[in-house]
């Protein structure tokens, strides 16, 4: 192993070809990584915020917040369903953002909450709002006043919560009262009585099973409510789970990939070695030890490529314009940096049977 470590640092040249390729991989892999880690929060991020164990909604709506319409005679049904501890009313409209001092038009989610949200504290006065930190890219501002729409609803920004955009647009967490104004002057055919909401946040009593009370609202409400888990809610959105199986597949091709390159490579180096590898064997070096060191080789040059290649996409990351959800994060390059080790593990196993069938006498013998 100090032996394989020991030619790496001197003779780095040698695997300067496969460092480069490794690193090209990396950036991809990140950036891929980080394309579908931002695509993803920023559409889902109001829904993973609910405290909630289910999201009710019409069954009408095809699992859609945006198409619901739930009553009040319809939440006092799921109010009665035994095992429900508490709901809340829930409801969006997407509109254009005014901000005052910009020209463009900023797209934002004003969602009606009464409260239940993670990271977003309760509701505000009536004609305030907690904006999410993705929309200070338009120039939003606390303190600001903004108009909601082409109705021009006035609403003051009364502090930042991050993470809690809907379909890649900003969130705007206002009173459910706001919310219906929003609607009534920007929707008017889309506009909703008092009491009126478009979907249920429900949590169940401690210990009872979420799925048993899901069917039970079903029941209760006749057929006209669908009770989904927030889970589940998240991946009915468009395009998310489309989104998320594409990228991925993108991603493991790209993953092996690098192990095809890893292992093409020591392959070669192995041919070269053929005479080398002889020697130590004559010496007294098992195939085992010549094994962990062309392994030892191969996640070294892995973690060298993914440093170089992880400080190139920090740098890609930081040019590129505000309205490309990129996001880079920690647990995402662990994840992947494990990958590459696996891939490389895997590549440079393709050289060890021909490293396992070297015969000193006739390798020497020949040479």
């Amino acid at each position: 192993m100090s032996l394989a470590l020991i030619e790496l640092r001197r003779r780095p040249g040698r695997f300067a070809a496969m460092l480069a390729a490794l690193g090209f991989l990396v950036v991809l892999l990140l950036l891929l990584g980080g394309l579908l880690d931002g695509l993803y929060r920023g559409s889902t991020g109001a829904l993973r915020a609910q405290d909630a164990d289910l999201l009710v909604l019409a069954s009408q709506s095809r699992d859609s917040l945006l198409r619901s319409v739930v009553g009040p005679a319809d939440r006092r049904r799921v109010a009665a369903v035994p095992g429900v501890r508490t709901v809340r009313g829930l409801g969006v409209a997407l509109v254009g953002v005014t901000v005052p001092g910009r020209d463009e038009v900023a797209d934002g989610a004003v969602l009606g909450y009464e409260g239940g949200v993670r990271g977003v504290p309760l509701p505000p006065r009536p004609g305030e709002a907690w904006v999410d930190r993705r929309l200070r890219a338009d120039g939003v501002r606390e303190g600001r006043r903004l108009l909601l729409g082409r109705g021009r609803v006035p609403v003051r920004v009364r502090g930042f919560v991050d993470d809690t955009s809907y379909l890649l647009q900003g969130g705007i967490w206002v009173r459910l009262g706001t919310w219906r104004r929003v609607l009534r002057q920007n929707r008017p055919d889309a506009a909703l009585g008092p009491r009126t909401v478009q979907g249920l946040a429900v949590r169940v009593e401690p210990g009872v099973d979420p799925g048993r009370v899901a069917a039970a609202i079903r029941r209760a409400a006749g057929g006209r409510l669908e009770a989904l888990t927030v889970a589940a809610a998240v991946d009915a959105l468009p395009g998310v789970q489309a989104q998320n199986s594409t990228f991925r597949g993108i991603i493991s091709v790209t993953l092996g990939i690098a192990g095809l390159v890893v292992g093409l490579f020591f392959a070669l180096v192995t041919l070269e070695r053929t005479v080398l590898y002889g020697v130590l064997k004559a010496l007294g070096a098992s195939s085992a030890q010549l094994a962990v060191g062309v392994a030892t080789q191969a996640v070294a040059a892995t973690l060298v490529a993914f440093l170089a290649g992880g400080l190139v996409s920090l740098g890609l990351v930081a040019l590129t314009p505000a309205d490309i959800p990129v996001e880079l994060r920690a647990d995402r390059a662990v994840v992947t940096f494990g990958g590459l080790v696996v891939a490389a593990l895997v590549g440079s196993a393709l050289s060890l049977r021909r490293v396992v069938r070297i015969e000193p006498a006739s390798v020497i013998g020949g040479a």
